[in-house]
């Protein structure tokens, strides 16, 4: 993902279709998520609401330069759930995305195979009933500059289609933009040689 400036995720959350075998259940989710906090709030909820289910395995990806990933079996044999479930994710090439497949036990034991895609099996299905968006790789900064640099500035951001993510505006003007990573040097520099504008990274 590294060499690129996008990324693709999903724009909303999401419930697959039920996959049966041998009269164990298997109901996929998924969200899109930017933090731990979040992952740790969907789970609950997930648990509150399948409460007699047997297992809650799950596995997410954060991140677009530095990848954090987690796979959890929840019980299930080791690498039997989470990894399945993983393995979906990396393959439709998704980040800032949660899975959770929820296991309804049936009475027969299905083996480690059969787990394996159960679990992958019920990830792609939901997945594949979300809807994936490709999304930028942004850089942040501000600019600061006098309230009569305000049209000027405005007008180039205009230009530019540059987003304004926050804007302080008071004797100094204030405001956080976000920018293309692949454009965000040209922009860098053409705001330090623009006179009566600082900018810096955020």
């Amino acid at each position: 993902m590294s060499e690129t400036d996008t990324y693709k995720t999903i724009s909303k959350s999401s419930i697959g279709e039920l996959f049966k075998d041998k009269n164990s259940k298997f109901i996929g989710y998924v969200y899109p998520v930017e933090n731990e906090d979040q992952i740790k709030i969907h789970l609950d909820e997930v648990k509150k609401e399948h409460h007699s289910a047997r297992h809650w395995c799950y596995a997410y990806q954060l991140g677009t330069e530095i990848l954090i990933y987690r796979a959890n079996d929840d019980g299930e044999p080791n690498n039997s759930a989470g990894m399945p479930i993983y393995g979906q994710i990396q393959s439709f090439d998704l980040t800032n995305i949660l899975v959770i497949v929820v296991r309804y036990y049936g009475g027969t034991k299905l083996g480690v195979s059969g787990l394996i895609n159960a679990y992958k099996t019920s990830a792609q299905l939901a997945i594949e009933s979300s809807q994936i968006i490709e999304n930028t790789i942004n850089r942040k900064f501000t600019l600061k500059f006098e309230y009569k640099n305000m049209s000027k500035v405005m007008r180039i951001l205009k230009e530019k289609q540059i987003e304004i993510d926050r804007q302080l505006l008071e004797l100094d003007c204030l405001l956080e933009i976000s920018v293309r990573k692949s454009n965000a040097n040209e922009v860098f520099e053409f705001f330090s040689q623009f006179f009566g504008v600082e900018i810096s990274e955020l």
